[in-house]
């Protein structure tokens, strides 16, 4: 397939379904319940709210009028998605809420919006949201990052070594935690959206995405764009760079400031490995 538009084009026009399904999902917290799906493994992945299919049908149908033509991978099944080639060399993977359960229902953290276009099964396009932060990110291959915050027109983002934050998974291993506090960092729990784009937050120096005997996910992988092209630090376990191939498995994903944070996240990748 080839693309009739640009890279650049697509950002800035779904740019506006963006912000209109952040102010959805701020709308609707605290008003909607869970809707389990059935045949999930864990209540993690079951979780569903009426957020959910809302944001992701707003983001559709933005989508379908720019680029119909489009793959789509979705995670939730909503109406527009039948209108859309179900593979193809460009697809767009979307993530209506990135952490529905633990960090929009029950707001340990901050939750995300991802929508990402990838060709040939890399990233070429990144839209990050985080509606509770009122932060909105998005990137593209070999031409930056940007960043808005509130109404603010975005700017471009480059990391910055701010703050001694780290953004973890909920459920990384105490002893990888430890390591980190050791090292005289603070940890808070995120979204996996979220953590992939932990450098470029505010006060936030890294993050660290940890999902044991499986692989981060294609959707989690969306913000990894934004951190590279902003200067962040991103890698596996091992201190190798993250693979951009969005289906080769890594079951860890590092994200930093600095190559002093890099090392300290490292460690508690370890740490969380051998837990």
């Amino acid at each position: 397939m080839t693309m009739s538009f640009s890279p650049r084009a697509t950002v800035d026009a779904l740019a506006p379904a963006m912000r209109r399904a952040a102010e959805i999902a701020r709308d609707l917290e605290g008003r909607v319940a869970n809707r389990p799906k059935a045949g999930e493994r864990s209540p993690v992945k079951a979780a569903l709210t009426a957020a959910d299919t809302a944001v992701q049908e707003t983001l559709l149908r933005a989508l379908l009028e720019i680029a119909p033509s489009l793959a789509l991978e979705a995670e939730e099944d909503t109406p527009s998605v039948a209108a859309f080639a179900s593979e193809g060399e460009a697809r767009v993977v979307v993530d209506p809420i990135d952490g529905t359960l633990r960090f929009f229902l029950e707001a340990l953290g901050p939750y995300s919006i991802l929508m990402g276009l990838a060709v040939r099964d890399v990233y070429q396009v990144a839209h990050v949201a985080l509606p509770r932060e009122g932060v909105f990110i998005d990137a593209v291959r070999g031409e930056g990052a940007r960043m808005a915050s509130g109404e603010a027109a975005p700017v471009r983002a480059e990391v910055r070594v701010d703050g001694s934050r780290v953004l973890i998974s909920h459920d990384l291993p105490g002893a990888a935690v430890e390591v980190l506090l050791e090292a005289g960092l603070s940890v808070a729990p995120a979204s996996g959206g979220a953590i992939s784009v932990a450098p470029l937050l505010p006060g936030v120096c890294g993050g660290l995405r940890f999902m044991p005997g499986g692989s981060v996910s294609v959707r989690g992988r969306i913000g990894a764009l934004a951190s590279r092209e902003a200067g962040a630090r991103v890698c596996g376990a091992d201190g190798s760079p993250f693979p951009e191939d969005i289906c080769a498995p890594r079951s860890t994903l590092l994200v930093a400031a600095d190559d002093e944070t890099l090392a300290t996240l490292r460690e508690a990748a370890v740490a969380a490995q051998r837990a």
